[in-house]
């Protein structure tokens, strides 16, 4: 009997990368043509809505490819990219609630030192409406293409901490051509992309890191500050008393000195939880073991 042929991990990446391009490029070129934009339009003169638009075909395009891929290759059902939804629901409102956390911590820390002051609030609900949905679709895009695909592929052909580590470089490489973009941003980016790969090192599953992403982006924006190097609406507006490595700039808190260290605790939280946890079921066996 033949053994079925199978591609290593990182032959898979590799293979996907040429489709993943033409298919979400495809993709994109559709949205800006629904949202009325063209490829040449800056995207200082896109509005929210378009950049949803535009947003929502690049998961349409993304997520085609995915499912091909995972049938036809990886041979697994979809949701093995780690949309297991039982149970998992604490996982999303738990990292969204990190994000809060993180930024709200931010931006009273730089009030606080006078990096920033509070200019006023911009309450438009339409808009606010739109960054929610905005900043769900990257979310659920990047870590499904990230984390749920590349991450998951590069742990089957190397060890989990160089996987997590090449997955965290491309991240950072995928928003390279940001507005405002410098080596500091891309370091931090890296970070970024470490604590958001941590948690599915140790469970498979998508939901925290999802949350976790999506709650920075959001409340980084509605606390005033720029995602990413982008300028989107913002629910509070701030000034800064110059741009520098504390506030961040134009980059947005994810490009300051306070971002990482806060990077750093929570991926030092992350790991701390899950030790724990795997020492907690391992006296637990060794009990039931001793009980037989």
């Amino acid at each position: 009997m033949s053994r079925e042929f199978k591609i290593a991990g990182w032959a898979r990446i590799l293979l996907f990368l040429f489709p993943y391009l033409l298919i979400v490029g495809v993709f994109q070129f559709i949205g800006l043509a629904v949202a009325g934009n063209s490829i040449d339009d800056p995207l200082s003169s896109i509005s929210s809505k378009e950049h949803l638009i535009s947003s929502f075909f690049d998961l349409l395009g993304t997520f085609l490819v995915l499912w091909i891929f995972m049938k036809y290759i990886d041979k697994e059902k979809f949701v093995q990219l780690g949309f297991q939804t039982k149970g998992r629901l604490a996982d999303f409102v738990t990292g969204t609630l990190v994000g809060f956390i993180t930024m709200f911590s931010g931006f009273l820390i730089l009030m606080g030192i006078g990096e920033i002051s509070y200019s006023g609030v911009n309450f438009d609900i339409y808009e606010l409406l739109i960054s929610i949905l905005f900043f769900l679709v990257i979310a659920v895009v990047e870590e499904t293409l990230v984390r749920g695909y590349v991450l998951k592929n590069l742990m089957l052909s190397t060890n989990k901490y160089i996987a997590i580590i090449i997955s965290s470089v491309i991240f950072s490489l995928m928003h390279g051509a940001n507005p405002n973009m410098s080596l500091f941003s891309f370091i931090d980016l890296f970070f970024a992309g470490m604590i958001l790969g941590v948690s599915y090192l140790y469970t498979r599953n998508l939901w925290f890191p999802i949350g976790l992403h999506f709650g920075w982006n959001l409340f980084q924006t509605h606390f005033g500050f720029n995602v990413s190097g982008l300028d989107v609406y913002s629910l509070i507006e701030i000034n800064y008393t110059s741009a520098n490595l504390f506030n961040g700039g134009e980059f947005g808190f994810e490009g300051s000195v306070f971002s990482v260290a806060a990077q750093l605790l929570i991926f030092a939280g992350i790991v701390n939880y899950y030790q724990s946890r795997s020492g907690i079921y391992y006296l637990q066996s060794l009990l039931l073991r001793n009980r037989k």
